[in-house]
């Protein structure tokens, strides 16, 4: 029924048994396209519809835009509550997921290093992640928005308050949690049991991430496919996934809480489109 394929720590999670009988093998194809259906493969799904209308709309997509942490109601107390709600739901999707993953005697975050048991190695190479991803890619989409192959990303709301910075903060870690938890750890698991060669996987999982961020353009897609191929090779290599998640996270937080004062240097590349038709930010888990 089983049949183990042992990996080194350095190499992936230490024990993956691939499955053999024909049972097991439809179990997890089934629940794969469950957790793709709820999570990530159904927002990629509604992302690619939203850049097929943006191309299809009479405005450019050069000047379109789409929201990525947008207010969810006019009244403070409860923007707050919908937003933080928002995250708290999200997470709750990546919970199921490490669920999935638990397996009687071994513990699932250990197993997936996701944990702060190598700490400060996982922060340096998530450091490191950040700036060898974040600097090409700021690059790439200030590219694409000359080109008018993106649309232009509003990360936050323009009229910042004194809670905007927190809730920025978690939705950052929700969507690094999510991307990495979902695509990488997760999906490498279920696709190594099923047979899959590694480069198989990371590949894979890099063209389901570029079509997650579909809705922003042909930047993203692209800037996120080599994403998920650097950050599959990392994980294959160092078989853990919190150095993913910090780098990530990073990204997003300087992002999310830098976007105001990018708008405002340099206004041409980051300012939200003078007269935008909006895309939609696909649901239920928000790509960032």
């Amino acid at each position: 029924m089983w049949q183990s394929d042992k990996m080194t720590s350095a190499t992936g999670p230490s024990d993956v048994r691939i499955a053999t009988d024909p049972a097991a093998r439809t179990r997890l194809w089934w629940e794969i396209g469950i957790v793709l259906a709820v999570t990530v493969g159904q927002s990629a799904l509604y992302s690619l519809l939203s850049l097929l209308r943006a191309s299809l709309r009479t405005t450019p997509i050069g000047q379109q835009q789409t929201q990525l942490n947008p207010n969810r109601d006019a009244e403070v107390l409860w923007n707050v509550l919908y937003q933080f709600l928002g995250i708290v739901f999200g997470l709750a999707l990546v919970a199921l997921v490490v669920y999935l993953l638990w397996e009687p005697g071994h513990n699932a975050l250990r197993r997936i290093g996701l944990d702060f048991t190598h700490f400060g190695g996982d922060l340096g190479r998530g450091i490191l992640l950040a700036a060898v991803i974040g600097i090409p890619g700021l690059g790439l989409y200030a590219v694409a928005r000359m080109l008018g192959l993106n649309v232009a990303v509003v990360a936050s709301p323009l009229d910042a308050a004194w809670w905007t910075v927190p809730l920025l903060v978690l939705a950052a870690v929700r969507a690094g949690l999510t991307e990495e938890v979902i695509f990488i750890a997760y999906l490498f698991d279920r696709l190594r049991r099923l047979g899959w060669s590694w480069w198989a996987i990371i590949l894979s999982t890099a063209a389901l991430r570029g079509a997650y961020h579909a809705y922003q353009g042909v930047g993203a897609i692209v800037g996120n496919f080599v994403m998920g191929v650097v950050f599959g090779w990392c994980y294959r290599r160092w078989g853990r996934i919190m150095p993913l998640v910090i780098a990530h996270t990073l990204l997003d937080i300087v992002a999310f809480v830098g976007y105001p004062l990018a708008a405002a240097l340099w206004p041409g590349v980051f300012a939200p489109a003078p007269s935008p038709t909006v895309t939609p930010t696909p649901t239920p888990t928000p790509a960032a």
